[in-house]
């Protein structure tokens, strides 16, 4: 069994003024956190990248600054470079490379790189060996034989199934320990359960962040003009709540769980971390602490 569960947190650009609070918090008060848990990385993407995917990025902070940030706390950074669509010619792009070779020569913590595209998986692997790979959702691997070919590949450090897997009890208690290591579960997606517009509505957004003039994926899902809510999330089949984890998943040699919430702004990250991470007695200091500090925006 699993002894700790380690979160892997949205915004890692466009939540840097929240984590900048947030952070000496987490460390100062410890007490107010679960002891089974941790904070694993923080992912998200900066503005204007061609790579990224998933979400397009609306972080404006330079990388340095959040490197710098994450470091003082030992916590590892993840870009979310999950466009699906690239090609050759794509691989070139000189603002992505740089992020990257950022990220790899930052030796306070190993960081990674969220991935879609076996192009850039491949390119990452020769160019920049000192980041680690993560298998994106963006894949929508929602065959359990799929998904288990994928924890076996050795590229990947970790992988994210599509949320509808987060269930199947018997096919995840089979897996090797090598393969649950690997996998981390998205806890909090609201999309609807049975939608099948899903791989066309990442591509959209693939679509979008290398410059395509292109509409919007509309979403014909029930409930799919409402956007995010957490209470609609927490309502659906394949949720993991918060008592899941450390009765469910860790006892089953699990240990990874990424919480989905980029775009979403800082007080709704901040009710992710109440749920998910603080003991009920100290929701309401955390709320104090960080309602009160004058140099953050939530709303």
């Amino acid at each position: 069994m699993n002894n700790k569960a380690y979160y892997h947190l949205p915004g890692l650009f466009e939540f840097y003024e929240f984590y900048r609070v947030f952070l000496p918090l987490y460390r100062e008060h410890r007490d107010y956190f679960y002891d089974w848990c941790e904070i694993g990385s923080v992912y998200g993407a900066p503005a204007d990248c061609i790579w990224g995917g998933g979400r397009t990025g609306i972080g404006e902070y330079r990388p340095k600054e959040v490197l710098s940030l994450l470091g003082e706390y030992g916590i590892s950074a993840r870009l979310t470079f999950s466009n699906s669509l690239l090609e050759p010619e794509h691989l070139k792009d000189k603002k992505c490379n740089q992020i990257c070779e950022i990220f790899e020569k930052n030796t306070s913590v190993q960081n990674g790189v969220i991935v879609h595209s076996e192009l850039l998986t491949d390119y990452l692997k020769n160019e920049y060996p000192g980041l680690y790979l993560v298998s994106s959702t963006t894949k929508v691997l929602t065959d359990f034989e799929a998904l288990r070919r994928e924890a076996e590949r050795e590229e990947f450090r970790y992988v994210v199934p599509d949320f509808r897997l987060n269930r199947a009890v018997e096919g995840l208690a089979g897996l090797k320990q090598e393969q649950k290591d690997k996998l981390e579960f998205l806890c909090n997606e609201c999309c609807y359960f049975g939608c099948n517009d899903r791989k066309a509505c990442y591509e959209n957004v693939s679509r979008k962040n290398l410059g395509e003039d292109c509409s919007d994926h509309i979403c014909r899902a029930p409930g799919g003009n409402e956007g995010y809510r957490f209470s609609k999330a927490m309502e659906g089949p394949g949720f993991i709540g918060r008592e899941d984890i450390p009765n469910k998943y860790l006892p089953m040699g699990f240990s990874n769980f990424k919480i989905e919430g980029r775009g979403l702004g800082n007080a709704v990250l901040l009710e992710f971390i109440l749920y998910y991470m603080t003991k009920p007695e100290y929701m309401l200091r955390l709320r104090e602490e960080i309602y009160l500090d004058s140099m953050l925006d939530l709303f």
